[in-house]
């Protein structure tokens, strides 16, 4: 059976191609929520928002605003419909410059082998997902049906179970697919935490904001795309 490998895109796929998504969220919560701009500024995350999901950095940043949970839940949906049709917009039309280096030639080979399957969990909303790969020029990769998102959940912790669901389904299994035949691959601490609360393997990569002495609770650690490719061919 195939191996499924669930990768984050931010940090992981891709480097420094968050700005316009940002833009888009922040502008989003403007429409959607009547914030004042110059308050919105002001607005922080806790900590970081590497490795949250969109859903999660916007609703703590509704809640330092003072918007109440209630509002907050009924208006999910218009947040993350005006999110995606502003970073439409607002999205450069070509960021394969932003493609970590040697990726294209990882996810070729992975697509050559016959026993992994490349597919996504990330916090990213789908829309966004969908198009920021799609511009990097990597999007063809990646099926259409398959992935977990942060349109799916709030909680990055939902996503591979969601994903595991997806890809079973699209491959016609009855059921999620296996755990023992997953692995997720991202670059914060937050896509490990994920993968071990679904009881998944981890390999984590130091081309996002983390050293690898951040990241040593994964199964294993890649400082380079080269190093991936061999863990990954030693867990295939």
């Amino acid at each position: 059976m195939e191996t499924l490998l669930l990768f984050d895109i931010d940090g992981t796929l891709l480097q420094r191609a968050s700005a316009a998504h940002a833009d888009a969220l922040r502008s989003a919560l403007i429409l959607v929520h009547g914030i004042d701009l110059e308050q919105l500024r002001a607005l922080s995350v806790p900590g970081t928002v590497a490795g949250r999901t969109d859903g999660e950095i916007a609703r703590l940043l509704l809640i330092e605003a003072g918007i109440s949970a209630r509002r907050i839940d009924e208006r999910t949906d218009a947040v993350r419909e005006e999110c995606s049709r502003l970073y439409f917009e607002l999205c450069p039309e070509d960021l394969s410059d932003r493609v970590v280096a040697g990726i294209p030639e990882l996810l070729a080979w992975l697509s050559e082998r016959g026993d992994a399957c490349a597919s996504l969990v990330t916090g990213n909303f789908e829309a966004v997902a969908r198009l920021k790969l799609h511009r990097a020029g990597i999007g063809h990769w990646f099926g259409t049906d398959e992935g977990g998102f942060g349109s799916d959940s709030e909680d990055r912790a939902m996503l591979p179970p969601i994903a595991r669901r997806r890809s079973g389904q699209a491959t016609g299994l009855q059921t999620s697919w296996p755990r023992d035949r997953t692995v997720v691959i991202g670059d914060t601490p937050r896509d490990i935490a994920c993968a071990h609360a679904d009881d998944l393997r981890c390999v984590a990569v130091t081309s996002g904001p983390y050293e690898a002495e951040a990241l040593t609770q994964a199964d294993a650690v890649a400082t380079s795309t080269e190093q991936l490719r061999a863990i990954l061919a030693e867990l295939l």
